[in-house]
């Protein structure tokens, strides 16, 4: 696949077949934007690939693509923000789109200096599932997704983690199991890999812990969850 020199891969989902017809019927492309938006469409959708590529949905001026799910239409979505806010909302609050929609509103910034950090969209019926997150001086921590009472989609959310001068911004939010693992890398190039497990379970309004030591002048920059199955949970 090409694509323009200024566009870049932003993720990618696994799929069993595009031929399969009951699985394309009943499983969905979630998008989310930096900006809040949020966009559910079928996967028949993209049933017909081509080999430029098709639009996937329409990113309005300023915002830009953060992460898409596979999800099965029975999932809660989770959006966290750099200014420490989260929401949780059930995914049948987003209505099925065609691809070239914008989507709508799935939660309210701050302010012009928020921003969404992530997207996790679960099974609420499992029960080992935590919501992390990390910010940008290593502080971090892991709260019970029950912690995050479930809301209509489009509002600010609740606190998910203390932003202090210490902390910094929050960079992250997954969700996590005690046997997964994180790959987590600074600007200046420092890559550690580390238990999910380690990291304790916390009150969501709370600052968290340094779960890694992040040296003067550097700041994390990504945080890769490794998921039980071994595999990377996104690019």
């Amino acid at each position: 696949m090409s694509i323009p020199k200024d566009d870049k891969v932003k993720a990618y989902i696994k799929v069993q077949d595009l031929q399969d017809k009951e699985f394309l019927e009943s499983h969905y492309a979630m998008f989310a934007t930096r900006k809040g938006q949020v966009k559910k469409t079928s996967m028949e959708a993209y049933s017909r690939p081509r080999n430029g590529g098709i639009n996937a949905i329409t990113i309005n001026e300023g915002d830009e693509l953060l992460e898409v799910r596979l999800t099965n239409g029975r999932s809660q979505v989770f959006l966290g923000t750099r200014m420490g806010n989260a929401i949780r909302f059930e995914e049948k609050n987003v209505r099925p789109m065609g691809r070239t929609a914008a989507g709508v509103r799935g939660i309210s910034l701050l302010g012009p200096e928020d921003a969404v950090v992530g997207m996790s969209c679960i099974d609420p019926q499992d029960e080992e599932i935590s919501i992390l997150v990390i910010s940008e001086n290593g502080y971090g921590k892991r709260s019970a997704f029950e912690d995050y009472r479930l809301i209509n989609r489009g509002g600010k959310g609740v606190r998910t983690m203390k932003v202090t001068d210490k902390t910094g911004h929050v960079i992250a939010l997954k969700a996590t199991k005690d046997r997964d693992e994180l790959m987590i890398t600074t600007r200046n190039g420092i890559i550690i890999r580390m238990s999910v497990a380690d990291i304790r379970v916390m009150g969501r309004a709370t600052q968290g812990v340094r779960v890694i030591k992040v040296p003067e002048g550097d700041q994390i920059a990504d945080v890769a969850l490794l998921t039980s199955n071994g595999a990377d949970e996104e690019e």
